[in-house]
């Protein structure tokens, strides 16, 4: 069920049980700031998700409250994961919903990236 990407952060969440080790996950990068390891529910051949380590509803809260070093710890690991998993060349998508128009369906931010065959169309018409 898609949330509201402004109500407050649920540490009950299920990113923040994998962050805490509650709940396993098949990682792939960490650091002091992020998280990566794949979906369970792949969309593509190469699905993996990339989360802060921070407690941030949505790409919103995220940008307005985060750190400078949080920002751009995030958006290195980001890039970092899909280069090391060879997703360049011959490209990747980057996804990341906000709110109940986009689907967003767990209240902690996440980037999705997604490669490993043609991903058609931005958004389905």
């Amino acid at each position: 069920m898609p949330i509201d990407a402004t109500q407050p952060y649920d540490d009950q969440n299920i990113f923040a049980k994998i962050l805490r080790g509650e709940i396993p996950s098949k990682k792939v990068f960490e650091d002091e700031f992020a998280l990566a390891f794949h979906d369970i529910n792949p969309q593509a051949p190469h699905h993996i998700l990339v989360i802060p380590k921070g407690a941030y509803v949505s790409w919103d809260d995220f940008s307005a409250r985060a750190s400078e070093a949080e920002i751009a710890g995030f958006v290195r690991a980001v890039g970092h994961v899909a280069r090391e998993s060879g997703f360049v060349a011959p490209g990747y998508r980057l996804l990341a919903n906000t709110g109940m128009d986009a689907h967003q369906e767990v209240p902690h931010l996440h980037v999705h990236i997604f490669a490993g065959r043609p991903l058609g169309p931005m958004l389905a018409r």
